[in-house]
C-alpha cells in the first residue's frame, strides 16, 4: 500500500512537470513587436494636385471622357495632397520607367525603415535570424532579401523568405510565418518589410477598371521587428494573439477581380473589376466567421446563439423598410465591440473603409484612424495598416491591456485578419510627426474638383488636349 502511495504521488508530480513544461514551452512560442518604422520619402515627392494634373496630361492616351472620369474617382476617393509618389513620376518618366527606377525605390525604402529601426531598437543586423519581405510587383534577381542581406552583411544562416504577387494583404501572410518559426524556434529575431513598387506599374492607358489603381496607390512600405524572447517581453509593444487567413482563390470570379494585366493595346497595368466589391464582401464574411469565436466573450456569442435561435422559431415577421432590411443585411449580428478596443483597417479606399465599418456597426471614432492615413499617405498597399496603426499611437489611443483588431484586402482574393495586445502605454509620434497636430483636418476635401472643375464643361474632345495644355503653361 506504501509503495502504491508513493508511485501514484511520483505520477501526479510528473504530469504536474509535464503540464508546467507544456506551459512553459508555449511562452517561449509567443510573436512579440519590439518596434517597427513606417517610410516617409522627402517632401520633394509629394503628389500634390498640379504635379498629378501634370503627369495625366503628359499621357496621350488619356482623353476627355477618360480624364473626367479620372477627375471624379480622385474626387471620391478620400486622398489628400500630402501622399507620395515613386522619383521617377516626379521626374516626369512616370509612362517610361526603367528597371534601375524600380530597384532605386526599393533601396530607398529598405534602407531608410531599416536603418531607423535598428537605430531605435539597438539591434544589429547580424542579430536578425529570419528576414521576410514582401513586395507584390516587385521580382527581382537577385531578390530584395538577398539585396538587404548583402547590405547589412547579414549572417549566413539567417532565414530568408521573399514573397511576391500577394496583394494588399501581404503584410500578415508574411506575419504568419513569422509567427509559425517563433513556434519551433526559441529566442529568435524576426525583421518583417512589407512595401510595394510603383515606379514600373502607372497604368498609361485609358480602360476605366485599371485607371483607378493610378488614382489610389501611393509609396509607402513599413519595416517591423519581432521577437519570442521571452526577456524581452517588458520591452515589446504587442503580442499577437491570434491570425486568420482566408483565401478564395479557387473562385473563378474572386481569382479574376483583381489582376495585374494588359489591356487591348497592350499597356501593363493593374485591372480591378466591377465585381471586385463582391467578392471581397464574401472573403470578409468567411474571415470573421472563423475569427469571431477566437476573440469574442463567450456572453457575446451566447447572446448571438440566442437571437439566432429566437429569429428562428419566431412566428411573427416584423416588416422593413427596403433601406431598413438592406442596412439589417449588411451588417454584422455579431458586436465585435465587446472583444476589440482598436480597429485597424486596410486603406483600401473609401469606400472599402465605409463598407467594413458599416458591417461592423464602427463609429466615425473608430474608422479616423484609417480615413486620416488614406488621406494623408494613400493606399500604401500590404503596408498600409502600419500607418493607421501609427496614428492611433501619435495619438496615444493605444493602452495596456487593450486589443487592436488588423482587417486586409487583397488579390487573390484574400481576407487576413489579425488580434494584437497592447503590452504597454505607447505614444510614439512616428512618422506622423510632422502632421498628427493637424489631424483630423476639418475637411478632407481634396482640391482636385477645384483647380480642374473646369475640364466638365468641355464638350469638343477634339480641343481637350489642347487647352490642358495650355492651362499648365500658364
Amino acid at each position: 500500500m506504501e509503495f502504491l502511495s508513493v508511485l501514484f504521488g511520483f505520477t501526479i508530480m510528473h504530469l504536474c512537470f509535464l503540464i508546467w513544461k507544456l506551459f512553459d514551452r508555449r511562452r517561449d512560442q509567443e510573436c512579440y513587436i519590439l518596434s517597427y518604422e513606417c517610410y516617409k520619402p522627402r517632401d520633394e515627392r509629394k503628389l500634390g494636385s498640379d504635379l498629378c494634373g501634370k503627369i495625366i496630361a503628359d499621357n496621350e492616351y488619356i482623353g476627355l471622357n477618360e480624364c473626367k472620369f479620372f477627375l471624379k474617382a480622385i474626387v471620391n476617393s478620400g486622398i489628400g495632397e500630402e501622399t507620395y509618389a515613386p522619383r521617377n513620376f516626379i521626374e516626369g518618366r512616370a509612362v517610361n520607367p526603367t528597371l534601375e527606377d524600380e530597384v532605386t525605390e526599393m533601396e530607398e525604402f529598405c534602407h531608410d525603415s531599416i536603418a531607423k529601426l535598428l537605430s531605435k531598437s539597438g539591434i544589429s543586423p547580424s542579430e536578425i535570424d529570419v528576414l521576410v519581405v514582401n513586395v507584390s510587383l516587385f521580382s527581382s534577381i537577385p531578390s530584395l532579401t538577398s539585396r538587404i542581406t548583402n547590405h547589412y552583411k547579414m549572417r549566413e544562416d539567417i532565414k530568408a523568405y521573399n514573397l511576391s504577387g500577394m496583394g494588399c494583404s501581404a503584410s500578415l501572410i508574411s506575419l504568419d510565418i513569422i509567427q509559425n518559426i517563433f513556434k519551433s524556434q526559441k529566442n529568435k529575431y524576426a525583421l518583417l518589410l512589407t512595401s510595394e513598387s510603383l515606379s514600373t506599374n502607372w497604368y498609361s492607358g485609358n480602360n476605366r477598371s485599371m485607371i483607378l489603381a493610378n488614382c489610389l496607390f501611393r509609396t509607402g512600405g513599413c519595416a517591423i521587428l519581432l521577437t519570442n524572447k521571452r526577456s524581452l517581453k517588458h520591452k515589446a509593444i504587442l503580442k499577437l494573439k491570434c491570425l486568420v487567413r482566408t483565401h478564395h482563390g479557387a473562385r473563378d470570379d474572386a481569382h479574376n477581380c483583381c489582376s495585374q494585366k494588359e489591356d487591348e493595346q497592350g499597356r501593363l497595368g493593374f485591372y480591378l473589376a466591377k465585381d471586385l466589391p463582391k467578392a471581397a464582401t464574401r472573403a470578409f464574411v468567411d474571415n470573421l466567421r472563423v475569427l469571431s469565436p477566437k476573440i469574442l466573450p463567450a456572453r457575446e456569442l451566447l447572446r448571438f446563439l440566442f437571437m439566432s435561435l429566437i429569429k428562428k422559431v419566431s412566428k411573427f415577421h416584423v416588416p422593413k423598410s427596403a433601406a431598413g432590411a438592406a442596412t439589417t443585411i449588411n451588417k454584422s449580428p455579431l458586436n465585435f465591440k465587446t472583444g476589440v478596443d482598436h480597429f485597424c483597417l486596410h486603406t483600401g479606399g473609401k469606400a472599402v473603409i465605409d463598407g467594413i465599418g458599416m458591417s461592423l456597426d464602427l463609429s466615425e471614432y473608430d474608422l479616423e484612424p484609417a480615413r486620416m492615413s488614406l488621406h494623408r499617405f494613400g493606399n500604401t498597399s500590404a503596408s498600409s495598416l502600419w500607418y493607421v496603426l501609427g496614428y492611433m499611437e501619435a495619438k496615444k489611443r493605444l493602452k495596456k491591456g487593450e486589443r487592436v483588431l488588423m482587417i486586409s484586402l487583397g488579390a487573390g482574393f484574400k481576407c487576413n485578419s489579425c488580434l494584437w495586445e497592447v503590452m504597454r502605454d505607447v505614444g510614439d509620434r512616428n512618422v506622423w510627426d510632422d502632421s498628427i497636430d493637424n489631424y483630423p483636418p476639418h475637411s478632407l476635401a481634396n482640391p482636385f474638383m477645384e483647380k480642374y472643375g473646369w475640364i466638365n464643361s468641355i464638350q469638343d474632345a477634339n480641343t481637350f488636349r489642347q487647352q490642358l495644355t495650355e492651362y499648365f503653361l500658364k
